[in-house]
């Protein structure tokens, strides 16, 4: 996970900003589900919208997450998101601008050294990682993953959500990189 700038100050109005980007057929649109649905059991107003673009497999997709106590759009403008979560690292660069100011990114490379048991968990793996990041209670991720997936694949990607949860407490695990702020 990298933070972008150096304040990393939570917003005044309360409101959580995630974006979550990548190619289409990564489970970009499913990561937001279960991140949406996270937020909503944990009783917040929740707001989710999608840019498919070319969101057959290969093309850009991203998905907007914004949840606190009132929430009055699901759109996220460019340069206020907490935390861009990108499932494609081709897809940073394309999607930096939506971070704001101490923003954090987290992208595949948190995993690094991990094998998942599916490389089709990286977006679970990944939401894990965001996990560290939001106040919700372990049962509350464990039932937005059931929710949102199929019976058969819960316990795979409880695995992969548990993978990127534990991500940075691996022993030796080096601190977050800096990335340099680049919103104007």
């Amino acid at each position: 996970m990298k933070r972008c700038g150096e304040t990393g100050e939570r917003r005044q109005d309360g409101v959580t900003n995630i974006v979550v980007a990548g190619l289409g057929g990564q489970g970009v649109l499913k990561a937001s589900d279960i991140i949406a649905g996270a937020a909503f059991l944990a009783g917040l107003d929740v707001k989710k919208s999608e840019v498919h673009g070319m969101s057959q497999r290969g093309g850009s997709v991203a998905s907007d997450v914004r949840f606190g106590a009132r929430v009055f759009s699901p759109m996220v403008s460019q340069g206020e998101a907490d935390f861009l979560l990108v499932l494609d690292a081709g897809q940073i660069e394309v999607n930096r601008a939506m971070l704001a100011p101490g923003g954090l990114l987290i992208e595949p490379g948190v995993l690094r050294g991990r094998t998942l048991r599916s490389s089709k968990a990286l977006n679970v793996a990944l939401v894990g990682a965001l996990s560290r990041q939001l106040d919700f209670a372990d049962e509350v991720w464990t039932e937005a993953l059931r929710v949102n997936l199929p019976p058969k694949l819960v316990e795979l990607n409880l695995e992969a959500f548990a993978m990127g949860r534990n991500s940075s407490e691996s022993p030796g695990s080096a601190p977050p990189a800096r990335v340099r702020d680049l919103t104007p």
